[in-house]
């Protein structure tokens, strides 16, 4: 997700390098701080006025700006200026208006978990010591009240729930913080601290105990050699790269085919590549021709965050591992070194982010265009993370686009899905569809996709048999291959990358093989390592790794509240 990333920070970086001598750029500022403000808190409702400040106090430098509670709530549902708000008719444009109406939608039932999980992360306590210098005068847990109250009276945080939650009839901002702040954090990544937090404390190391002959983390006993072929679609124009991982001995039952990211290439999962193959599974890793990063880079429309990629690659990309099985059937019938190898009938994908949202396509998940177009047109906002804009991209496919096409591969027989992009791209009967197993990735910190809504959420809706890994402090990219470039991003949106993943990296390389094995004759012998007790047994202090089949009660229900 280089490229998408960039452009927000581009646009991010402009709020920064404002000039702002004169008194139209400094009201230009007042613009940007609404914006950065709504990145961590988006409008929910109102506060009965005999508890609510009235009146907003914008510092910046020796300039201040006083603005009126009121005026700015009837502007977020009208859009219509009152005669005191004219003065700010530059930047009060239907973008912030848009902005003013977002929300985190936090059920009441759950809010004060919710703030008590988000203070007790990095994150959150960052957010706490932020939100102290943005508000001159404020304190540690007058803040952390306020939100609570939020939380519990407007059924989710916002700009101005906030400000009508905070004590005093008059709330000041420092200006220059509150832009800061909102380099930082994301609201909906925000979300996926509390959560993961919650789920951290809440699942219990079972008592199972672990085969000590075995350890599905470590590399196979087979030797492992790359077989690199070009496939031509001639019907779709596609050509698509593909490195196949061969074992030297006896192979097993199934393929394993690996479907990259957002921008990225197929060296971005090497290590699970070659960990696979070592264990007898032939491994197909393709390269998406419209999705990779030279696709991304050649982009046109970088101005436009949705419309980095042509929105037929939503159905382009699942197409081509169906392509890639067809002709790998072909070439496991004619003599060559992979001849008798690849049994393209049963198959298990592997997809990171974008990659994630095709292996579940493929699995049967069934696209909801009506659905997507609606969050399209009416919810996205700058406050949204990097993989919101990009879901939109496919918003503009058409009826007529994907009428006919089915996406499902009645060959996937399992699905194996890491920090997948999901959002709105499924509705609840569309992942209900799927009905083979799935083992989902998330990662509590991932910014770009961030949990809660792509991995949490979507995972309650799963109705076969399913695994969900948490990366406690996980990142996007923390599953990637240590050695695999992504130095772009890395300067951008903080990643856990290199020796400090390094144990994430072998649990989902042995979750992975017990996963696959539950196919085959060695089911029973690898089932422990589909438990609590194997991720917890390689948790650091760093990273929290824990793996459940359902989420606790309480955290289901909030998924799902979230979900809906």
């Amino acid at each position: 997700m280089t490229k998408l990333v960039c452009q927000r920070a581009r646009y991010l970086k402009t709020v920064i390098s404002m000039n702002l001598i004169s008194k139209q750029k400094k009201l230009s500022f007042a613009k940007s701080l609404l914006c950065s403000f709504g990145v961590v808190f988006c409008w929910g409702g109102i506060i009965p006025a005999s508890l609510a400040a009235k009146t907003i106090t914008i510092q910046l430098g020796p300039f201040e700006q006083t603005l009126e509670v009121n005026d700015l709530e009837n502007f977020a549902k009208t859009g219509k200026l009152s005669k005191e708000l004219q003065a700010f008719s530059s930047f009060l444009t239907p973008q912030v208006q848009g902005l003013l109406n977002q929300k985190i939608q936090i059920d009441p039932a759950f809010a004060d978990k919710f703030i008590d999980g988000l203070v007790k992360t990095p994150q959150g306590q960052r957010l706490i010591s932020s939100l102290g210098g943005i508000l001159p005068g404020s304190t540690s847990q007058s803040l952390k009240d306020t939100l609570n109250l939020t939380a519990r009276r407007v059924n989710g945080l916002s700009i101005l729930g906030f400000v009508r939650s905070y004590p005093g009839e008059n709330i000041t901002i420092d200006a220059r913080k509150a832009v800061e702040l909102s380099l930082e954090l994301n609201a909906n990544n925000l979300q996926s601290q509390a959560f993961a937090a919650i789920l951290e404390r809440e699942t219990v190391k079972d008592n199972i105990t672990l085969p000590t002959n075995i350890n599905p983390g470590l590399s196979g006993s087979q030797q492992v050699q790359l077989v690199n072929l070009t496939l031509q679609d001639s019907q779709r124009n596609r050509t698509i790269p593909v490195d196949i991982y061969s074992p030297s001995g006896t192979t097993r039952k199934q393929l394993i085919v690996i479907s990259h990211g957002f921008g990225a290439t197929r060296r971005h999962l090497k290590y699970l590549a070659q960990h696979l193959s070592s264990h007898g599974f032939p491994v197909a890793v393709l390269e998406h021709p419209g999705s990779n990063a030279i696709a991304v880079n050649r982009a046109t429309n970088n101005s436009n965050l949705a419309k980095l990629i042509d929105a037929r690659e939503f159905i382009y990309r699942p197409q081509d591992v169906s392509f890639l099985l067809n002709e790998l059937t072909k070439l496991n019938l004619q003599q060559s070194q992979l001849q008798g190898k690849l049994n393209t009938q049963h198959v298990t994908v592997i997809g990171h982010s974008l990659g994630g949202y095709t292996a579940l396509a493929l699995a049967g998940g069934k696209l909801d265009l009506e659905g997507l177009q609606k969050f399209c047109r009416n919810s996205i906002g700058i406050g949204e993370a990097p993989g919101d804009w990009l879901q939109c991209a496919a918003a503009r496919l058409t009826n007529n686009d994907i009428k006919n096409v089915e996406l499902q591969d009645k060959r996937i027989q399992g699905a194996v899905v890491l920090n997948p992009l999901v959002g709105n791209l499924f509705s609840k009967k569309g992942l209900e569809r799927i009905n083979t197993p799935v083992l989902m990735l998330a990662s509590s910190d991932d910014a770009l996709t961030p949990a809660l809504k792509h991995q949490f959420a979507p995972f309650t809706q799963l109705r076969g048999s399913k695994y969900l890994l948490t990366a406690i402090g996980g990142t996007h990219l923390s599953v990637s291959d240590p050695t695999y470039r992504t130095s772009e991003i890395s300067n951008i949106v903080r990643e856990k990358r290199g020796p400090e993943t390094e144990k994430l990296r072998e649990l989902v390389s042995g979750v992975s093989l017990a996963f696959i094995k539950q196919q085959t004759d060695e089911a029973k012998v690898y089932q422990p390592f589909l438990t609590p007790a194997y991720a917890q047994s390689l948790s650091t202090p760093q990273l929290r790794l824990r793996l459940v089949s359902e989420l606790p009660g309480n955290l289901k229900k909030w998924a799902e509240f979230a979900a809906n």
